[in-house]
């Protein structure tokens, strides 16, 4: 293959390696393997996802994401507002746009470095129940807000184990085959929501994960009664903002919306996958 124009983009700390691939320039047969290999950091341009931007006959375009290790994912919040920018400033959509992802079409909104991304609706929600680990019992809660996540409200944050426990819960019998997110969260004192969260797919902590974002404000809007918007913290120290309404205990119109910082333009060699 040619060399591959791409830029590299972070949203809160989450950081992607965005092409345009509406030419098919990116002409390799196996993509999850491709993606594992750019996203290696040290050895390639290194990411915690790689996004595809395509062409859609329905919406402003479509992506397709794989997370660094190779797997496809339904939906990323921190990877579909970097996209929503990348595809404002290379002309493929206006400051209002749309665009397909395997969890659903995706409403975003670009003012700057700014984006506002309309959610999926949240599905499969279930607040405070046990399950068993290593170490014992430990009450969580869990939402699907475009990928599955779990939340687990923690007083001690900064002291929590994140890998450790992470995995095992991201591994657990009560979320197979698909596996699950695992967000650790405190509410907090003064209105924001701290959280850390280990990725599926990553298959570590990150600094941030817009998706887990949403699902922790769910979370302590059905808890303790937060009304909308919600800020969250993430491990980064960037802030993001979760607007939603709710009726009944159901949540509807979510969008997230945060920062989507282009790093820099460059051109993969195929030293890059190879």
């Amino acid at each position: 293959m040619a060399k591959i124009p791409f830029v590299k983009m972070s949203g809160s700390g989450n950081d992607f390696i965005i092409i345009d691939n509406r030419d098919r320039r990116v002409d390799v047969k196996d993509l999850s393997g491709f993606a594992q290999k750019v996203c290696r950091r040290r050895l390639s341009a290194g990411a915690d996802g790689l996004i595809l931007i395509e062409t859609s006959a329905t919406a402003d375009f479509k992506w397709q994401f794989y997370n660094s290790d190779g797997s496809r994912a339904e939906m990323c919040g921190n990877g579909a507002r970097c996209a929503a920018r990348f595809a404002f400033l290379d002309g493929i959509a206006g400051p209002t746009m749309s665009f397909e992802t395997i969890a659903g079409r995706v409403a975003a909104e670009v003012d700057r470095d700014r984006v506002k991304i309309k959610m999926t609706n949240p599905v499969d929600m279930k607040i405070d129940y046990p399950i068993e680990l290593d170490q014992g019992s430990l009450h969580v809660s869990s939402v699907n807000t475009g990928v599955p996540h779990v939340v687990v409200v923690s007083d001690k944050i900064e002291d929590v184990d994140v890998v450790k426990v992470g995995k095992e819960i991201r591994r657990h019998d009560a979320f197979a085959p698909a596996g699950t997110n695992v967000n650790f969260i405190w509410p907090g004192n003064q209105g924001q929501v701290l959280i850390r969260t280990y990725e599926r797919g990553v298959e570590d902590e990150t600094l941030a994960c817009g998706t887990g974002a949403v699902a922790a404000a769910l979370v302590v809007a059905a808890n303790l009664g937060n009304k909308s918007p919600v800020q969250v913290k993430t491990r980064s120290g960037g802030v993001l903002t979760v607007y939603f309404s709710e009726t009944g205990g159901h949540f509807s119109d979510v969008y997230l919306e945060g920062d989507a910082r282009l790093i820099y333009r460059g051109e993969l060699w195929d030293d890059a996958w190879n």
